[in-house]
């Protein structure tokens, strides 16, 4: 699997002072789009269901991501859920995301979750 960025990331240090201070951050985008949009580019599966609800599975089907706006876990602030699982079919870890968090974080989380070439941080 590979993902392309299609605008080139600066890295924070090259960024000007000003700039940061006079950006506009993200904090608004509550719908599914920009997390379905990127995960289908991927070649994930994307299914909504009769509750609205969207779920989304890796090609490989170990991770797994939920945009539960009609569930029980939304009503205690977990809009997002996020599955990973080991080859075994093991949990291995899970990462949810409240209503307050913009779409467009949760995409770019994916994104770097994505673009990681393997399971182990360069600094082991």
């Amino acid at each position: 699997m590979t993902l392309t960025a299609t605008i080139p990331l600066q890295p924070l240090p090259e960024l000007l002072l000003p700039v940061l201070g006079e950006r506009e951050w993200l904090l608004e985008c509550h719908c599914a789009r920009p997390v379905t949009d990127c995960l289908h580019s991927q070649g994930w599966d994307v299914v909504t269901d009769l509750d609205c609800n969207v779920h989304c599975s890796s090609p490989d089907q170990r991770v797994y991501v939920g945009f539960l706006p009609e569930s029980r876990e939304a009503t205690r602030g977990e809009l997002w859920h996020i599955h990973i699982t080991d080859k075994d079919g093991t949990a291995a870890w899970r990462q949810a995301f409240g209503p307050d968090t913009p779409a467009q974080a949760v995409a770019g989380f994916l994104a770097a979750l994505i673009a990681s070439p393997t399971r182990y941080c360069t600094c082991v």
